[in-house]
């Protein structure tokens, strides 16, 4: 965690009237989309993505394949469909500059493209990405042929020199710190010359849902996947040579960035539909449906879409998110105004995340009254009342979100730097203020029971 940044646009969160009563269209999943551009780019043949979120980190991934020689056009998707992405594989060559801004998929995903490119192709990008690990997958492109200049630092900025094809093989890495380290080397995989065994080494990988997501996105765009040890996907995973097929994709809503509205409804007693929530999806952010429950809601899914409704009382939990640990921040918040005590546990790797995820949420909540303390895993969140003040969000955007659903409940609390939730979900503060505006009931907010 950086220190703190100066008070500067604060957003006033508002404080919900009632319980609230929407429903919110929650744009395009930024996972889905950022793995689906890289895998269209590397395919055979053009391809269309449907409805891809347009967002800060998903802008960058576009730009940066676009800077390799891909061609993605703005369109109407097939027969006037809606907002699409058209995007045309072409040679891949530099010389390139990628600018990653802080966004761990694109610093992650597209060094093994950059190997497959003729020419240097140098990443740079956020002062906070140069503190991101990014050893896992230097190391990895290194010992399948790659040649990498970083100076010796694991990290950024660095320069990638393509030589137009890679050899690969079998690598040994410790993606402990980072799931991503296997998602970036699974989804260049099938153009490496020998394909890949990529095998975890070390601590339990966390977020493995989001390697589960990598593995169903190779195998629909019509690569061989196997997961041949007896833990299935959770060590070895082995990607044959082969062509990608272009794909018609519709990209599904981002689950993750549901959380603060379904957060509404259990803080407030009320209830947010979320529409066209997949039946079935290895987005990690479905797990939510579980553990809201848990904190005293109840959730139908339909054809429509999941409708989630608050019951009047917000409980503690005891919870292990390490496949899930995105979802930490809004939990964390939710935890503060429970009526017991919670512990989130199986998240360390959030030390290495857009901040230290963990010291923030410690300190900008007990900021404001409460009563949290880091574990050697994550928190342990004892609820106190809670008063207004400055919420720093770090740049991280779901340290905004976070303080955006504890100021539903506490008045007076201010955001620091809300914009930056365009990392992922652009117009949060209008999704916010339309679901408070769109119906609330006149009564009072659900409290502590």
């Amino acid at each position: 965690m950086t220190g703190n940044p100066v008070h500067t646009a604060l957003w006033p969160a508002p404080l919900a009237s009632g319980p609230v009563d929407a429903t919110v269209s929650v744009p395009g999943s930024k996972s889905v989309t950022n793995r689906a551009l890289v895998l269209a780019a590397l395919s055979s043949e053009p391809g269309w993505l449907r409805r891809p979120l347009r967002s800060r980190d998903t802008l960058l991934m576009a730009e940066a394949l676009r800077a390799l020689g891909v061609g993605i056009e703005e369109g109407m998707g097939p027969e006037g469909s809606g907002e699409a992405w058209r995007v045309i594989p072409a040679g891949l060559h530099g010389p390139a500059t990628v600018d990653v801004g802080n966004a761990g998929t694109v610093m992650r995903f597209l060094p093994p493209v950059a190997a497959l490119a003729d020419g240097p192709v140098r990443f740079d990008g956020d002062p906070r990405s140069y503190e991101r690990p990014l050893h896992g997958v230097i190391d990895a492109l290194r010992a399948l042929g790659a040649r990498i200049d970083d100076d010796g630092r694991g990290a950024l900025p660095m320069t990638v020199h393509g030589a137009g094809a890679l050899d690969g093989g079998a690598v040994e890495i410790d993606a402990s710190s980072s799931s991503q380290f296997v998602s970036a080397l699974l989804l260049s995989a099938p153009r490496f010359n020998q394909g890949v065994e990529v095998r975890h080494v070390g601590a339990a990988l966390p977020s493995l849902p989001h390697i589960r997501m990598t593995v169903d996105m190779l195998r629909a765009a019509g690569a061989q996947v196997d997961t041949p040890d007896s833990g299935g996907e959770r060590n070895v995973w082995r990607v044959s040579p082969s062509a990608l097929l272009g794909r018609d994709l519709t990209i599904e809503p981002d689950l993750s960035n549901a959380q603060p509205f379904l957060a509404a409804a259990l803080i407030t007693g009320g209830r947010v539909t979320i529409p066209d929530w997949p039946a079935r999806t290895t987005q990690p952010g479905d797990a939510l449906r579980e553990i809201f429950t848990e904190m005293g809601g109840s959730c139908e899914l339909t054809e429509e879409g999941l409708t989630f409704t608050g019951s009047g009382r917000v409980r503690g939990i005891d919870v292990d998110l390490g496949d899930v640990g995105e979802l930490t921040p809004g939990i964390a918040a939710v935890a503060a105004l429970a009526d017991s005590e919670s512990v989130l546990r199986g998240v360390a790797h959030l030390r290495l995340h857009e901040t230290d995820r963990l010291a923030a949420l410690t300190k900008e909540i007990n900021a404001l009254g409460g009563d949290v303390t880091e574990t050697e895993d994550g928190l342990r969140i004892r609820p106190r009342p809670l008063l207004g003040g400055v919420f720093h969000t770090y740049d991280d955007h779901r340290l905004a979100t976070a303080a955006a659903v504890l100021g539903l409940a506490v008045e007076g609390v201010q955001v620091e730097n809300v914009a930056t939730t365009g990392k992922t979900l652009p117009d949060f503060t209008g999704l916010w203020t339309g679901m408070l505006d769109s119906g609330a009931r006149t009564a009072a907010p659900a409290r502590r029971a």
